[in-house]
């Protein structure tokens, strides 16, 4: 097999080996929150700014 080959029937025969139940899952609606988030900022734009320049470099 060269790089990046598979066998097609190794993928076709494929079982889920877990032992989930469905009441044990989490669902995604579960667990949303309500509330408020506030962010105090203490640097300017410019140093901000300043800042982000010397990340890409």
């Amino acid at each position: 097999m060269g790089f990046g080959s598979y066998d097609e029937s190794e993928q076709e025969n494929q079982e889920l080996d877990a032992d989930i139940d469905d009441d044990e899952a989490v669902t995604a609606g579960e667990n949303n929150h309500d509330g408020e988030v506030d962010f105090e900022f203490t640097a300017s734009n410019d140093e901000l700014l300043d800042k982000l320049e010397d990340i890409k470099e």
